[in-house]
């Protein structure tokens, strides 16, 4: 059974930056070849924000909303995610999700939410000034 959770999430000023760390803490061998971070902010639906392959190197994809700031890394041998939050803005402010088990072609639809399968319980990143 995969159980994803995430860390690293609180409270930061506009501009500042977070890092946010999800991991499989199940006791399986499941490797995850792909990983990807979602968000949602209060009356708003799931947003697809970083995802990417763990085994390929290259295969990245971000929204647009947190392009340039926001850097999605891996360490494979771990099957953990990271996602790198700077210049953070108040509209970033949101449950964040780990989420794997992808069923998809490479590309902008690894940003699609309902192609994940299995989901963390989420994080909470504030940002407030």
């Amino acid at each position: 059974q995969v159980q994803l959770v995430e860390s690293g999430g609180g409270s930061v000023q506009p501009g500042g930056s977070m890092r946010l760390s999800c991991t499989d803490s199940s006791l399986t061998d499941r490797i995850h070849h792909n990983m990807g971070w979602f968000r949602q902010a209060p009356g708003k639906e799931r947003e697809g924000i970083a995802a990417m392959n763990l085994v390929s190197l290259g295969i990245v994809s971000y929204s647009g909303s947190v392009q340039g700031r926001f850097t999605i890394s891996r360490d494979s041998a771990k099957n953990t995610v990271y996602l790198q939050m700077n210049s953070l803005k108040l509209e970033d402010t949101g449950t964040y999700y780990c989420a794997a088990g992808y069923n998809g072609p490479f590309g902008p639809t690894m940003l699609e939410s309902a192609r994940w399968r299995y989901w963390g319980q989420g994080t909470q990143v504030t940002v407030s000034s």
